[in-house]
């Protein structure tokens, strides 16, 4: 079993550049299945939930090949299935993004129950919500869902999300490009994420407005074309260097970042006297001018704090004097890392969905588990600034998410190693 070992470094320096978006990437793949023309997207990231989907897509029938680096070109002129293979299915959550596409192809989808971070409940509903909306007939059984599409094919309805779910507004936007009439979706999430979404079926032809907004409209077209698409740089990634940059007290330049899209990060790490400056050159990170003291956060839907850096964040804050509330609202179960930055030494209390963070502590290495993506990335983050050696296992999930994750790391100096057990 793969592990990394983290040593705490000198505050970081040097210039990062960020990849694609992990949470962009998938849904985009799904959406190639579409159209029978070939779609070449670029930036993709290098992650292994990449190779997952690109596994899926073949097993449905899919061509892809990799012209150049970080470029894919997807073909799925030969569909021959509308079942999804429950091996790879299992791996990974966003697998379910192909039910809407396929749906919407063929009229017909059948998808094992999904896997992925064990960070809560997540539920399907709403995905099922806007394919029963649109007419599709909806069978769920314990380990499968399947959808099937009246004969005269899936038409145009009002969905009204009752949690502004991601997830469920880029499957049903996907379904309904190509049904006839035109579909709402009312009360939808507004992440970059499904911008990038829209922006690229639009280029194949669909036609989706309000994208960004919390109300969506997609007119149904006969049917779509190939196209090419560059994906957007990944926020959750930037956030996570920016915080890399303020626990070690050091000075980072992250290029290819859109600021619009990390906003709440950057307003709360200034509230911690961090420098965060926007040039045309990229971001500026600058740690180590201020005296750096605590703040409180909310995860929030877009454009609120995103519960992804969550983690990241609380690392942060247990390095700087003073007492945080963190309040996660987005997933009930996203406090699992608490325990394993306590035995680092850390002192997090948790209450509900309140942890209460006594900063200023003084971290030690210890042998701690990625319980999730994002958690493995706040452990990581607690090694560079704890004394000894910090052992992560379950690094999978870290791999999941993050491209290249420690050769960036260590390009700004950080002392991290993967070793194989």
């Amino acid at each position: 079993m793969a592990k990394f070992l983290v040593q705490k470094c000198d505050p970081l320096h040097g210039e990062i550049h960020i990849s694609g978006a992990k949470n962009a990437i998938l849904p985009l793949m799904a959406a190639a299945i579409l159209t029978e023309d070939h779609c070449v997207i670029s930036d993709v990231p290098e992650l292994k939930d990449v190779t997952v989907m690109e596994k899926i897509l073949e097993s449905l029938g899919g061509k892809i090949h990799t012209p150049e680096e970080s470029i894919l070109d997807i073909d799925m002129s030969g569909l021959k299935t509308n079942v999804a293979d429950y091996e790879l299915v299992r791996k990974m959550r966003a697998s379910f993004f192909i039910m809407g596409p396929l749906l919407g192809r063929t009229g017909r989808a059948k998808v094992h129950m999904p896997g992925g971070c064990t960070i809560g409940a997540r539920p399907i509903d709403l995905h099922l919500k806007g394919f029963k909306a649109l007419g599709a007939e909806v069978i769920v059984k314990d380990y499968y869902v399947e959808a099937i599409a009246p004969p005269e094919g899936l038409t145009g309805a009002a969905v009204y999300l009752d949690f502004p779910s991601v997830g469920a507004t880029e499957n049903i936007m996907m379904a309904a490009v190509c049904a006839t009439g035109t579909t709402y979706i009312i009360n939808a999430a507004e992440e970059p994420e499904i911008v990038d979404l829209a922006n690229f079926l639009n280029k194949m032809g669909a036609r989706v407005k309000g994208a960004g907004t919390d109300n969506i409209k997609i007119e149904g077209v006969e049917s779509l074309h190939g196209a090419e698409h560059t994906v957007i740089p990944d926020r959750i990634e930037t956030g996570t260097f920016m915080l890399a940059a303020a626990i070690t007290r050091g000075q980072v330049l992250i290029t290819n970042v859109v600021p619009d899209h990390i906003k709440p990060i950057t307003a709360k790490l200034r509230e911690c006297g961090v420098i965060v400056e926007v040039s045309d050159e990229g971001l500026y990170v600058i740690a180590d001018q201020n005296e750096l003291t605590a703040t409180n956060i909310k995860t929030l839907p877009y454009p609120g704090f995103p519960t992804d850096i969550q983690s990241p964040f609380m690392a942060f804050l247990t390095t700087v004097e003073g007492a945080s509330t963190v309040i996660e609202t987005v997933f009930e179960n996203r406090f699992m890392h608490v325990a394993e930055l306590n035995r680092m030494g850390a002192n997090i209390r948790i209450d509900g969905n309140k942890a209460m963070i006594q900063g200023g502590k003084k971290l030690e290495g210890a042998q701690v588990i990625a319980t999730d993506l994002r958690a493995g990335a706040a452990l990581a983050l607690a090694g560079l600034v704890a004394d000894g050696t910090t052992e992560i296992s379950e690094i999978y999930h870290i791999e999941r998410g993050y491209d290249n994750f420690i050769s960036k790391f260590k390009s700004l100096g950080a002392n991290i190693l993967r070793i194989d057990d």
